[in-house]
């Protein structure tokens, strides 16, 4: 069974499952609510029920008094809707909205996606949430003083573990120590989330994504969430790599395009090798886009990944009518100590 939610003061309406939370079916949605542990014990959550009724299972979470309960206030990461509710909460628009948290991590587990790249999942602790646009990212802190930047990989609704898609660098110590002797369990300490690369939810136009290598990790978050909030503006996907083994998540995207029509996808290698056995295009993800399209004044451009493809990219495709204004890059730039 599910009910109707109406935020105020903003007139959005979502629904929400008898077995999920407010909060969780707002995330879900797409609708950016503040929070921070999502277990009742922080109230970053707290807004008020103006009509309707919630329930919390049993008792009431550390954060909420009863006096704040009998006077409308909840926690909407623990309440459950018992009907149709309108509420009171401040929706994130941007994120400025969002505060940037220091904290620790924990390795939850690590998985080599290819020769090169490494998945890590991060767990904060028990009560810690750290609220993110997807796209963003975050800084890892180093212990002496260092900062090493990696974008988000998974969509805000979906965020037990924090993902990152790290590409091994030749001389950079840290992925060195990634991919040589990091370990689960492993105490990390992280800033974020970062970073102005996020999808514009607000806008109506047909979106393109181009990523280059692990540049695929915050247009996943953004495809993913994309999917989630029933969003079904076209979305044409590029992504570029060297050898076949770079596109390390390429059975996913297929699925998205199986499952999801609006999305479109043009796999592109630049070097790949005989074993490849590759049929599909090459060069660079920037040329296949300025082939494919006529006139990109009515889009909205993502572009992800290493720093040739992301300003050279939005160069060209400024010649064939693309506003820089609705131009959105995250360029990945090695870092130097």
């Amino acid at each position: 069974m599910s009910f109707k939610v109406r935020i105020e003061p903003s007139g959005h309406e979502f629904r929400v499952e008898d077995d999920e939370s407010i909060l969780e079916a707002a995330l879900r949605q797409g609708f950016a609510f503040p929070y921070g542990c999502r277990n009742g014990a922080c109230g970053s959550c707290k807004g008020k029920v103006l009509e309707g009724g919630v329930d919390y299972g049993g008792e009431l979470p550390p954060a909420l008094s009863a006096a704040e309960a009998e006077a409308g206030q909840a926690l909407f990461c623990q309440a459950h809707a018992l009907g149709d509710v309108t509420i009171e909460v401040r929706e994130i628009g941007a994120a400025k909205d969002i505060p940037i948290k220091t904290m620790p991590c924990r390795v939850a587990k690590l998985e080599r996606l290819a020769d090169d790249v490494m998945a890590v999942y991060l767990k904060l602790p028990m009560n810690e949430r750290l609220q993110y646009l997807a796209g963003q990212y975050l800084d890892i802190l180093l212990r002496d003083g260092r900062r090493r930047s990696f974008s988000i990989a998974n969509a805000p609704h979906d965020d037990e573990f924090i993902e990152l898609h790290i590409k091994h660098i030749e001389g950079g110590r840290f992925t060195h120590e990634v991919f040589s002797s990091m370990k689960e369990k492993q105490i990390l300490r992280i800033e974020g989330p970062l970073g102005n690369f996020y999808l514009r939810e607000d806008s109506n136009r047909p979106i393109i994504l181009m990523a280059g290598g692990t540049g695929f990790g915050p247009i996943k978050a953004i495809v993913e969430h994309a999917i989630a909030e029933g969003l079904t503006r076209p979305m044409h996907l590029y992504w570029g790599a060297r050898t076949r083994q770079g596109l390390y998540m390429d059975a996913l995207v297929r699925r998205w395009t199986e499952e999801h029509p609006h999305i479109e996808y043009v796999p592109v290698l630049s070097a790949p090798l005989a074993d490849d056995h590759w049929d599909g295009r090459t060069g660079y993800v920037q040329d296949k886009v300025m082939e494919d399209f006529e006139d990109l004044s009515a889009y909205e451009l993502y572009a992800s990944g290493p720093p040739r493809m992301v300003y050279e990219g939005r160069d060209l495709l400024m010649t064939k009518g693309a506003d820089p204004e609705h131009y959105y890059s995250d360029a990945f730039e090695f870092a130097k100590d």
